[in-house]
């Protein structure tokens, strides 16, 4: 047909329909005819510049401003998070889509899609003027609304909707105007001249939204059916290419019956055109939806690994190789289609996530909290706490990450008590004391001002301090096992404040200015269970500090690689004395140690308990030489402001007059890790250069030995 016909065919087809109303009614039908046939002979056979110009007083500034060709821009795509073992933890998306090939959708659901919008599709060109005709003359008749476009001006008007740049643009993409169904079409003749008929049919089944957050048909098969868009039946092609139309009228999980009204209709169109038959299309529209929904939720809400996923996702939001700024950054994990292999391992997060939910509830008033990391490479294998993620405060749910440093969780960390007299040791073997040292230690003491000083020079004040499993003549291995504060006192003043800290922040410990005191040594600084556990590990790999990294590897959607995290660890104490600190440590962990009774393993591991003064909080570290873990429970109210955990009903009792490490939060330690012990190769610690000193104290009085509680064993 030649382009000077169609307005008179136009004018022929509208006097054929039946009158809807008036003579002049029908006369305004035919003139509107017309003038859209105008615009269709001017979109078609005239330059890009030209339409513009003839369209300008009909469009608004905002249609004028969207361009007349189409940057070939990938669309969206879902970012996706795994654990070591490729299991999924999250996904990030602006629009839930990842696009596949053409060859890797099931001929049915190109057939279901292209019979119900565009049946002619292989054999017109960007507009069809048969589909274009019979719609226009529909509607002017008053036959009702029929749409006209192909699938390559739908493909446009998707395309352009998602590139506009402003809330405006996006309007205008969008708004019931001749003048933007010219612009359509000059872009859709673009299209046809670029791109084949499949290469066009593979862009509109990735772009397409299909409701429920699904954009594209391969989220689509998941999200409705659990299955790959390979694997479409013709059943459950008909429904996703039914949706189409209009994903909110037809979704079948808020309106099954309109949608299987419309899947029934979609598989009689199908037969219609031969693409099944006509036997076919009756069985299947006798059978239900048969929908086996998968949820994709956004983020780490909902992840087995929640606050290890929030860990992951606030570093990579400050990753410079996602881009310049934050919004750069963010706009590539969201829309990016990136893939983030992490080092979490789902087994040990089960276990921490176990542990954590068995020993506290999550409206308790008291946080139990996990980190477990890997020595020698620091790859972070597990973030556990008992407030599961969410807004719902009556529940226990908080966004709160109470297992990492204050920038990457906005919790400040809570005091690790007697853990950090394993600093103190640290220095005193890096400084040359024996671990012969012996140091007379009363239950009471003082230690005088200028007994300790800063690394500037500044002594500070007196200190009296107490203990609380008993008194006697210690050295150090039987000193740090009964974790006595006034040996510890001791050893700090010789080793030095200024080294006792300094190793403390090589183990990657913050320490603010306050508190490099003399009490440091019993845990006088704020820290994170991921902090504690990766200076932990320090003993354990031989003397390295690794910084703590939960990401192996970012690829790109063509799974290029982004970057690849490689250790960044630093020497920190030599092989003799990371043997020595195992060596001593490890006793807290056999027959008469603290932890013995609550959290010992079957495989060689050392640990030292901690439990502030004012029963604020009890902290169990400890490690083998493949894992280290900490393990805290700490007062805290639903806004996580800490308090004493004495007469704190915890997991429905109340743990008594006394909270200790060993007590509480080393039975939650052991069970996550006895959960795991199976998968930790059952090697000892290197020999120490100096065992335990033969001559050991007295014995004390029975009411002295070694409880469950240890007493409360610091400051």
């Amino acid at each position: 047909m030649a382009w000077r016909d169609i307005e008179s065919t136009m004018k022929k087809a509208a006097q054929t329909q039946p009158k809807a109303g008036s003579t002049s009614s029908a006369l305004f039908s035919i003139a509107r005819l017309s003038a859209l046939a105008g615009l269709i002979v001017a979109a078609v056979a005239v330059p890009a510049a030209t339409a513009a110009t003839m369209t300008t007083r009909e469009v608004t500034k905002d249609v004028m401003e969207l361009p007349l060709t189409l940057e070939d821009v990938p669309n969206p795509q879902t970012t996706e998070l795994f654990a070591s073992n490729g299991d999924r933890l999250a996904y990030f998306y602006e629009e839930n889509r990842q696009d596949i090939p053409l060859d890797e959708i099931a001929p049915v659901m190109q057939d279901a899609i292209i019979s119900i919008e565009d049946y002619r599709f292989y054999e017109h060109g960007a507009l069809d003027l048969q589909g274009t005709l019979r719609a226009l003359v529909n509607n002017a008749g008053g036959g009702g609304t029929q749409g006209g476009s192909t699938l390559t001006q739908q493909l446009v008007k998707l395309t352009t909707l998602q590139q506009a740049t402003t809330a405006e643009q996006r309007a205008a993409a969008v708004e019931t105007t001749a003048a933007r169904k010219v612009r359509e079409l000059k872009l859709a003749i673009n299209f046809e001249e670029k791109y084949t008929k499949d290469e066009i049919l593979e862009r509109y089944l990735n772009i397409a939204y299909f409701g429920s957050g699904a954009y594209g048909v391969n989220a689509a098969a998941q999200r409705y059916f659990s299955v790959s868009p390979a694997e479409l039946t013709a059943g459950q092609a008909a429904l996703i290419a039914g949706l189409v139309q209009n994903p909110v009228q037809f979704d079948p999980r808020v309106y099954p019956e309109r949608a299987l009204q419309r899947r029934n209709t979609v598989l009689a169109v199908m037969a219609q055109r031969g693409k099944i038959s006509a036997d076919e299309a009756t069985q299947l529209s006798e059978e239900p939806l048969g929908l086996n929904e998968t949820e994709f939720a956004n983020g780490c809400y909902g992840s087995v690994a929640a606050f290890s996923c929030d860990y992951i996702q606030r570093l990579l939001l400050e990753e410079p190789a996602l881009g310049d700024t934050r919004d750069e950054r963010l706009r590539q994990l969201q829309r990016g289609g990136l893939t983030i292999k992490s080092n979490i391992d789902i087994g040990m997060q089960n276990a921490a996530n176990a542990a954590a939910s068995d020993h506290v509830d999550p409206t308790d008033q008291a946080i139990g909290a996990l980190a477990m990391i890997e020595p020698g490479t620091g790859k972070v294998r597990a973030l556990a706490q008992s407030r599961p993620m969410g807004d719902n405060a009556e529940a226990g749910q908080s966004y709160l990450n109470y297992t990492v440093p204050k920038q990457w969780g906005d919790a400040n960390g809570f005091q690790a008590g007697s853990t950090f007299k394993m600093f103190t040791v640290a220095a005193a073997l890096r400084k040359g004391i024996p671990v012969t040292k012996s140091y007379n230690s009363p239950q009471n003491m003082t230690m005088p001002a200028g007994s300790y000083f800063t690394c500037e020079g500044n002594g500070v004040g007196p200190w009296p301090l107490a203990n609380s499993t008993g008194a006697g003549t210690f050295n150090m291995y039987t000193g740090t096992r009964q974790s006595v504060n006034t040996y510890f006192s001791q050893l700090e003043r010789d080793a030095g404040l200024c080294e006792t800290v300094s190793m403390a922040e090589a183990m990657g410990i913050q320490v603010p200015d306050q508190d490099k005191v003399g009490p440091f040594t019993l845990g006088a600084t704020d820290v994170s269970p991921l902090d504690l556990a990766a200076a932990y590990a320090v003993p354990a790999s031989g003397g390295m500090y690794c910084k703590p990294q939960p990401i192996d590897e970012i690829l790109d959607r063509q799974g290029n690689v982004v970057k690849k995290y490689e250790p960044e660890c630093d020497r920190v104490l030599t092989d003799e004395e990371a043997a020595q600190i195992n060596d001593i440590l490890r006793g807290v962990q056999e027959p008469g140690g603290f932890g013995y009774q609550t959290a010992g393993l079957s495989i060689p591991s050392a640990a030292k308990t901690g439990t502030t003064n004012d029963t604020m909080s009890v902290t169990y570290a400890g490690y083998t030489p493949e894992l280290a873990t900490a393990a805290m429970i700490a007062g805290a109210n639903q806004q996580g402001q800490p308090h004493d955990l004495r007469g704190v009903v915890i997991k429905g009792r109340v743990p008594g007059g006394i909270a200790s490490g060993s007590g509480l939060a080393g039975p939650m330690w052991g069970q996550a890790m006895r959960a795991i012990q199976g998968q930790l190769a059952p090697v000892d610690f290197a020999p120490p250069p100096r065992r335990q000193p033969a001559n050991r104290p007295p014995p004390r009085p029975a009411e002295e030995a070694p409880q469950p509680d240890d007493g409360g064993d610091d400051d």
